[in-house]
């Protein structure tokens, strides 16, 4: 009778045992779900599209960039797909190269040359390898460009190197080139303007967390 009682204490000993377990790891779940979760969105004004042309055989750099962008994008719980997901517009008489003749002259002589009021883009993707794609369509043409990116504090940051002929925009290289022969010799005595254009596209995320 005694090692009945004695058996009969130990299983209900161990069945107060499984029952705390099991109480346990339901808090736990339950303080899982109800743990914090962020949100990343497109952080508005953040964005800035430079670019340096160059001229002269020496190759000089010629900064500039774009006052009017105008992004849309969407808000996901990772920062990668936000960025995946923006597309820009950028109005091109807003050329500032801190020289209001220079952008008068880039305004006319190329982006209207080439017809291309506005330039418009797209993140294609994000690649595993530091690789991003980007489509951006000039001159009623769409070009997918290839290059580097990173992703560090909610900061996105790319940047290639371009060729505008890639858009049949040789033309807008030629008019601008002539028009701005002086300023375009170095000491060879040639005029160049380069095709090659470097690009560079940064923006900002904001991350709310409940």
């Amino acid at each position: 009778m005694r090692c009945k009682i004695i058996l009969s204490i130990n299983l209900l000993f161990l069945l107060l045992i499984s029952s705390c377990k099991s109480n346990s790891e339901k808090s736990k779940i339950k303080l899982s779900e109800s743990s914090p979760s962020c949100f990343y969105s497109y952080n508005e004004g953040t964005t800035k599209f430079s670019w340096e042309a160059y001229k002269t055989s020496e190759k000089v750099g010629v900064l500039g960039g774009f006052n009017e962008i105008k992004v849309t994008s969407k808000k996901f719980d990772n920062p990668l797909s936000v960025i995946e997901s923006i597309s820009f517009e950028i109005n091109t008489s807003s050329v500032e190269t801190n020289n209001l003749e220079r952008n008068g002259k880039i305004l006319k002589y190329f982006f209207e040359t080439i017809n291309t009021p506005t330039i418009k883009g797209s993140i294609i993707s994000l690649n595993d390898d530091g690789t991003c794609k980007i489509n951006i369509n000039m001159n009623f043409l769409s070009y997918d460009v290839i290059g580097k990116y990173t992703l560090e504090e909610n900061i996105f940051s790319f940047t290639s190197i371009v060729d505008v002929s890639s858009w049949n925009a040789m033309s807008g290289i030629i008019a601008l080139n002539n028009v701005c022969k002086n300023v375009h010799t170095g000491k060879d005595g040639v005029s160049k303007l380069w095709p090659q254009v470097r690009l560079s596209l940064t923006t900002r995320l904001k991350s709310d967390c409940d």
